[in-house]
């Protein structure tokens, strides 16, 4: 993979990180590339195939709508069910896609999502809805439409983490709830940056009511005990992280 601008330098945080280089850094990042590229060849096949234009327009409206719900499903299910740390064929998937990024949530080269693991999940979520609503031509549509709302909730994910105060309401609610998740307790809102499915499944928490801070919020459970029966993950850790996210990269600035 070449990098480019921003990806040449080693690290980046986004708790030290300005608007203006988040913006360079997220349209120089080749998943973001990657995605955009997908959604103009799919848009391009979908509305030259001559598929039905109401087929087409069924099949973005059901992946807006079919989109949040997955997306919370795998958050909650699959990325916070340390079962995938069990087995030494997934705990490297899983040490990549999110029990990293809770180990250090500023870090922008793992805060998005990998690309060998969402390009797919996109795919298995939109392809069979378009498919069914407008054949190939939908198929492609509704990829292209899943591409799109993924770089939005990374930008979005991304503006959660930034060491900037959003002005719109919304973004400073989706902020606060998404910190609440990281820093406080990790077994409620999921959604990232629609709250919904949250609300129907119970799993929305607020400052106001709120539970107890979770004693696993930074290594999702993967503890001592647990790394010595399954210790793939802590051997491509270095070992079981202790402390703050800026406990270690303090101590990691001091090395």
């Amino acid at each position: 993979m070449i990098k480019l601008g921003f990806w040449k330098r080693r690290r980046h945080h986004l708790d030290k990180m300005t608007l203006n280089e988040l913006v360079k850094a997220y349209f120089q990042y080749y998943a973001i590339q990657a995605y955009i590229v997908v959604a103009i060849a799919g848009y391009a096949y979908a509305l030259t195939a001559g598929a039905p234009l109401a087929g087409l327009a069924w099949t973005g409206l059901t992946a807006i709508l079919v989109y949040p719900l997955a997306w919370y499903g795998i958050h909650r299910f699959i990325l916070h069910g340390n079962w995938l740390a069990k087995s030494p064929l997934t705990a490297p998937v899983w040490k990549r896609i999110h029990y990293d990024h809770h180990q250090d949530p500023h870090d922008l080269h793992i805060l998005f999502g990998a690309l060998y693991t969402t390009l797919p999940t996109v795919a298995i979520v939109t392809m069979p809805v378009g498919y069914f609503f407008a054949g190939w031509p939908g198929a492609a549509f509704g990829l292209a439409t899943g591409c799109v709302i993924t770089c939005f909730y990374e930008f979005c994910h991304c503006i959660e983490h930034l060491s900037y105060k959003p002005k719109h309401p919304i973004l400073v609610r989706m902020k606060q709830l998404h910190m609440a998740h990281h820093f406080h307790n990790e077994r409620g809102n999921f959604g990232i940056t629609n709250y919904l499915w949250d609300r129907v499944f119970a799993t929305l928490y607020t400052n106001e009511r709120r539970p107890p801070k979770s004693a696993t919020v930074f290594n999702l459970g993967y503890d001592d005990a647990m790394a010595t029966r399954y210790p793939w993950v802590a051997e491509l850790s270095g070992g079981v992280a202790k402390g703050t996210p800026r406990d270690r990269r303090q101590q990691r600035d001091a090395a």
